[in-house]
């Protein structure tokens, strides 16, 4: 299996220190955090994705897909006016633009909480008019959604594995796909490997961290209470042949070189 680095870690350094890590501790690939000051996509169409691009080939290290912010600062198309909705989604397409010039496999997209007020129909009917002209442009400029369900405690609107299938059949586009953090059906009581039972090769990503189960933090591979050991078995039977990238983010911004290099040293130690 294909190991994948997160540079959101990385958003107190310049960008080429997370390319330089992920080449000198063995990462397969590099998952492009989307926002300030590496790689927010107006800065990437301003100018900025002339040098991405260059440290990809310097480095010699595979873009996985681009992760832009769209769960509420200041980008969530959930919630809100029609006109606030309209300008997150120009956003962003905008984002996915960047993701295809940039060589990305997918551009990675979320359902942000639609707020307190809104019906489940409401949030139904807004989530399923939003995606279905997401998928509608990523047909027309090929490039895939990887569509991420988050935790209870971020969003009311994609949750579950349940709720993902229904988006993706009553969607059915061929460039709409799932993926899986383990971190949202870890805390939702639901078996992490459904995702590869009601998904099957709609599967196209996942983001492999440890959790408590209560909260939507993102821990240390080993840190939490996940049997990642016997997770990360079941996935290699199952013939996984995309990325499982280490999502690592806030808690560890102050050394994110030593936190990388000790998530791929257990990473290696689980997976042999």
């Amino acid at each position: 299996m294909k190991i994948g680095m997160f540079t959101m870690g990385y958003m107190r350094y310049p960008l080429e220190r997370a390319f330089a890590d992920a080449k000198r501790l063995g990462y397969d690939g590099i998952e492009i955090w989307g926002g300030r000051p590496h790689a927010y996509a107006p800065d990437l169409k301003a100018g900025q994705l002339k040098e991405l691009l260059g440290l990809r080939d310097k480095y010699n290290m595979e873009i996985i897909g681009y992760t832009p912010e769209t769960n509420g600062y200041p980008f969530n198309p959930m919630i809100g006016t029609e006109a606030m909705r309209r300008e997150s989604i120009d956003y962003i397409k905008l984002n996915m633009d960047m993701a295809k010039a940039m060589g990305g496999k997918f551009v990675l997209l979320s359902a942000a909480h639609a707020g307190y007020e809104a019906t489940h129909d409401e949030i139904w009917d807004r989530v399923i008019k939003t995606f279905t002209e997401l998928a509608h442009y990523a047909e027309d400029i090929e490039i895939d959604i990887a569509f991420e369900p988050l935790t209870q405690y971020e969003s009311n609107v994609i949750v579950t594995c349940n709720d993902l299938v229904r988006a993706l059949d009553t969607i059915n586009s061929p460039r709409l796909v799932g993926m899986c953090d383990i971190c949202p059906p870890f805390c939702n009581r639901e078996p992490i490997m459904s995702y590869f039972d009601k998904l099957g090769d709609r599967l196209r990503h996942m983001h492999i961290i440890d959790s408590d189960g209560c909260s939507d933090t993102h821990m240390m591979p080993g840190d939490g209470n996940i049997p990642l050991r016997q997770l990360l078995r079941a996935i290699k039977d199952r013939n996984y042949k995309h990325f499982l990238t280490v999502e690592l983010v806030m808690a560890y911004l102050n050394e994110p070189s030593l936190y990388s290099e000790l998530a791929m040293e257990r990473m290696r130690e689980l997976l042999s």
